[in-house]
């Protein structure tokens, strides 16, 4: 397990208070965390994102083939259950609206899966209504392998550990199934404006 689990205090500047969730402090760099080794994926022969479970159709999208998907840029804050919030972060990527639709989801949860074995679970409204993307880039660039590239699930309104590195595919089912933090005590859904960290909460 990395570095920063343990989080922090410290103040937070008066201009962006309104943007910092509560028990958030102002992060001007971008911490590493992971949970276990970071995979190398390559593109060219292994990466692929699929939409599978019950769905009207299922999707698989190589890479070439994802990157020919519409893209658009997220300008975000984001938030880590560790208490460190990040302002205006620049990602680059597909909505999970345009993905979702050639789907055809058929029942309301989600598994999100990911090369390395981590799972998440999401309502689809939680990944619906230009509110969760499948990020490629970051500030311009390819994302970083350990800030989840070559792929990574963006849902910027809930605690970040939802926004699963390594993004493999989404699996839509009948029922909520807690995935690999949410079975380890963190709450089921993770709002930050509701201090949503523990099932406690």
């Amino acid at each position: 397990m990395s570095r920063g689990f343990g989080g922090n205090r410290r103040r937070v500047p008066d201009e962006v208070a309104d943007r910092i969730p509560p028990g958030q402090y102002l992060e001007r760099g971008f911490p590493v965390l992971t949970a276990g080794p970071t995979p190398e994926v390559d593109t060219a022969t292994a990466w692929s994102f699929a939409i599978d479970g019950m769905v009207g159709a299922k999707q698989r999208w190589s890479w070439e083939e994802f990157g020919e998907l519409p893209h658009e840029d997220v300008a975000c804050d984001i938030h880590c259950v560790t208490k460190w919030s990040k302002l205006d972060a620049a990602f680059r990527g597909v909505s999970l609206d345009v993905l979702l639709e050639a789907a055809e989801p058929l029942e309301p949860f989600a598994t999100a899966y990911c090369f390395g074995g981590y799972t998440t679970n999401l309502a689809i409204e939680d990944l619906t209504d230009g509110r969760a993307w499948v990020a490629t880039s970051y500030e311009g660039e390819p994302l970083p392998r350990e800030h989840g590239g070559p792929a990574r699930l963006l849902v910027p309104h809930l605690y970040f550990w939802k926004s699963a590195k390594w993004i493999a595919g989404l699996r839509i089912g009948d029922h909520d199934e807690p995935g690999f933090w949410e079975a380890n005590g963190y709450h089921n859904r993770g709002d930050p404006w509701k201090e949503e960290r523990y099932w406690t909460d």
